[in-house]
């Protein structure tokens, strides 16, 4: 198992206020937004980890080097920035047909539990095991993708990008974990006819209509992917109320 990190994005929705950094390398209580990912990678155990650059890919790579806490990285080139899923068929050379668990660079997830969904991705055999998160506010789904699922055993059978009305209170996020035959599905993902791109559902949609095992995990208590200034006070407003909570049970 590895971990593939992407980090190539340049974040045009929140690059003007951030200018000229990537925003991955933006710091939140101290760390930059990477290490959140990179952290999770290492929770994670995997034996390697790829993070796919792209904008600014010099500061990301001279900061953090060739490995970090002891687990070696690797780093891929994505020259044009067409897209995760774009992003992703660039590691296929490097993961050398491992299974791999995917973080996106630009996400902050409270209390993660990345170790459990690879523990249940083997144990049941998975072809893809989605990390969701339960919200309170249905509205957050459709900054990700939203969750079709069977109830009594969590497979699920539908993903839909950027909902116009979420079904249920199961908002997707970027780690998922996946068998290395999600790479024969690329070439069958359509392009989104918005952002003229490849979505990371529809790839895994491709994988679940052809009947492969793809279950949901809850992956964490509280999550966010940072592409607006709004975003940004949600993760520092997450971050300062886990750490107080953190604190409470310390002292308790």
């Amino acid at each position: 198992m590895k971990a593939v990190i992407l980090a190539a994005g340049r974040g045009e929705r929140i690059h003007r206020t951030i200018e000229p950094l990537n925003k991955c390398m933006l710091k939140f209580d101290g760390k930059y937004l990477i290490q959140y990912s990179l952290k999770s990678a290492i929770l994670s155990r995997v034996e390697g980890i790829i993070i796919v650059v792209g904008y600014q890919a010099e500061t990301i790579i001279n900061t953090f080097g060739i490995s970090y806490e002891g687990v070696k990285i690797r780093y891929v080139i994505q020259r044009e920035l067409k897209g995760i899923v774009d992003a992703i068929e660039h590691t296929k050379a490097e993961l050398e047909g491992d299974a791999f668990i995917l973080f996106l660079a630009d996400e902050i997830l409270i209390n993660p539990r990345p170790h459990e969904i690879i523990k249940t991705f083997y144990e049941e055999n998975l072809f893809v095991a989605c990390g969701v998160v339960e919200v309170g506010d249905n509205n957050e789904i459709k900054k990700t993708y939203s969750v079709f699922y069977n109830p009594l055993d969590f497979r699920i059978y539908r993903l839909v990008e950027k909902p116009r009305k979420p079904v249920n209170n199961i908002m997707g996020t970027g780690i998922c974990v996946f068998k290395n035959n999600i790479f024969n599905y690329i070439p069958h993902t359509p392009i989104n006819q918005v952002r003229n791109e490849k979505e990371l559902p529809d790839l895994i949609q491709c994988a679940i209509d052809d009947g492969n095992p793809v279950k949901l995990y809850v992956i964490g208590a509280k999550y966010v992917n940072i592409n607006t200034a709004e975003d940004i006070k949600t993760a520092e407003k997450l971050l300062r109320k886990n750490n107080r909570n953190w604190k409470k049970r310390v002292t308790a």
